[in-house]
């Protein structure tokens, strides 16, 4: 996968890293390929928790603009070969999981299977370049979009089987009249902590003392569209008891920040990324689980922040594009309220209420904790992926 742990503070890298050591539980010896575009040596080797990481330097392709990361990550699976190979050579394995994004694992995939003769499985997590022509911001007949929708073929080309994280995301493809015979739904998955005793560090630390804090964490980016929750935090900026604290990184912080300086918006606090450790810690004192979903999207998403959130008994307050399974399964579970993408007042009425009552919120964080403990178990996800390097 293109990040993972300790460097990476996304939950996907938390969830491979999960992965990881559920398969040594079951009797494996995993290996993990990740590129560290800050190491100068070609291949560096560690041995984290039993897993072996093998980190092969690359270029960036973080948080840089998109002509460069594009380059970066086209380059990925050549020089994850050059770094590796010999270590390839000299160990066989029986199956390999890949994650995407990235789409640019491709030619690797097609290597490493010729050289095994062993299937693979994609765990595909964004539909790219698709989503980019929902949103507008490339378009059908640009040689950009047609140069990435190569790519992305490679990638599913190579692929054993791929896990699309929802049924509507199957029915996007099985619409687009794809060969699905390799498709099938693979949910996100998380382990269910012990919950930690909550020390309020960081409420005073961020003197949000005595205040319901909504809590945001991950990428602030523009599928996100957060001028969602900038516009929520907006309507309860007069009540002193309610803060949003915002926490991550992407190409929206600076419209965060920006928002905040126009509308002096002081119940709105914004934090750069932290580590993984930190970042559960804080969202372990927080009261209620933030997220935001583009409305233009033709796909559906389901953000791994999500699983932090149920995983610490955090309510759920967010928006979805329409027709996105997320919006059904959280409000049936009675995990937290999902409202569709752009419809203020909803979102509005739904933040009130679970602002208002404390019980709500208790109630609704448990549930979700239940719900993440039947249906989107580690355990659970490894068995289906095993299925198909048994075959």
């Amino acid at each position: 996968m293109d990040d993972y742990v300790p460097h990476s503070i996304k939950i996907a890298a938390k969830m491979m890293h999960e992965m990881a050591l559920r398969y040594k539980q079951m009797g494996y010896e995993v290996s993990v390929l990740t590129p560290d575009p800050l190491q100068k040596e070609p291949l560096i080797i560690k041995n984290i928790e039993g897993i072996n990481v093998l980190y092969f330097k690359s270029g960036e392709i973080k948080n840089i603009s998109k002509i460069k990361r594009a380059i970066n990550e086209t380059l990925l699976s050549w020089k994850a070969w050059q770094a590796s190979k010999k270590y390839f050579r000299a160990n066989h394995f029986d199956g390999i999981i890949y994650y995407s994004p990235s789409i640019f694992w491709g030619l690797l995939i097609k290597r490493l299977k010729m050289l095994w003769k062993c299937n693979s499985y994609l765990i595909l997590r964004d539909i790219f370049p698709q989503w980019t022509l929902d949103n507008g911001l490339m378009s059908e007949k640009s040689p950009i979009y047609w140069y990435f929708k190569f790519f992305e073929w490679m990638n599913y080309k190579f692929a054993s089987r791929i896990g699309v994280m929802s049924p509507s995301n199957l029915d996007f493809f099985k619409n687009k009249n794809t060969n699905i015979s390799k498709f099938e739904v693979l949910f996100n998955w998380a382990e269910t902590p012990e919950i930690q005793n909550i020390d309020d560090s960081f409420r005073k630390k961020l003197k949000l003392e005595n205040k319901t804090v909504l809590f945001y964490g991950g990428n602030i980016g523009h599928s996100q569209k957060m001028i969602n929750l900038i516009q929520l935090a907006k309507q309860f900026k007069d009540n002193p008891k309610i803060h949003f604290l915002f926490v991550g990184k992407g190409d929206e912080v600076e419209l965060i920040q920006e928002e905040k300086k126009t509308h002096t918006l002081n119940n709105i606090t914004y934090l750069p990324s932290v580590d993984q450790e930190t970042y559960f810690k804080m969202l372990n004192e927080f009261d209620i689980g933030l997220f935001s979903l583009h409305p233009d999207h033709k796909t559906q998403n389901f953000p791994g922040k999500l699983l932090g959130y149920m995983a610490y008994s955090k309510p759920i307050l967010g928006c979805v594009n329409p027709g996105n399974d997320l919006k059904e399964i959280v409000n049936q579970a009675k995990a937290g309220i999902v409202v569709e993408s752009g419809n203020e007042k909803d979102l509005y009425d739904a933040a009130k209420s679970l602002i208002e009552s404390e019980n709500l919120r208790n109630e609704m964080g448990l549930n979700g904790r239940q719900l993440l403990a039947k249906q989107f178990s580690v355990e659970s996800a490894c068995l289906q992926i095993e299925k198909t390097f048994k075959q």
